[in-house]
């Protein structure tokens, strides 16, 4: 799988208001896009930090994977994103090689990424997210 680089780093937080009003206080965060993505239960925001990206996740409901993650383990890192040209392919690839898929199809993503995760236990506990590079 050719992957073009780290798209950006997630982050579970409690207060999407708060955890943004830090990360531009602190590192000169610039807001690049905030939504609501009611199917994944998530409010996002993407904000710039230097030359890359911090994607800030708060849950909309705590029966969502993201409140469930929360619940467990607060404020913390939930996933690493690798862009990739073509999500799809790379989903293929990825089950060609025998990584445990959590999304056998892409799903929409914030700012209108195509997305796809890849399961933790098949990854050295760490949640892989495969975002494509366009819209």
């Amino acid at each position: 799988m050719d992957v073009l680089g780290v798209h950006h780093v997630a982050l579970a937080v409690a207060d999407l208001d708060e955890a943004i009003g830090t990360y531009e206080r602190l590192y000169g965060g610039q807001l690049e896009l905030r939504e609501h993505l009611d199917h994944q239960g998530v409010e996002a925001a993407y904000l710039r930090v230097g030359t890359g990206r911090i994607e800030l996740l708060a849950a909309i409901d705590p029966e969502t994977p993201v409140g469930r993650f929360f619940e467990r383990r607060g404020e913390a890192m939930h996933h690493l994103a690798l862009e990739v040209e073509d999500v799809g392919k790379a989903i293929g690839q990825l089950r060609d090689s025998a990584a445990e898929l959590i999304d056998e199809v892409a799903r929409p993503g914030l700012g209108g990424h195509e997305v796809a995760f890849i399961q933790p236990d098949s990854q050295h506990g760490v949640l892989i997210e495969v975002v494509s590079n366009g819209r």
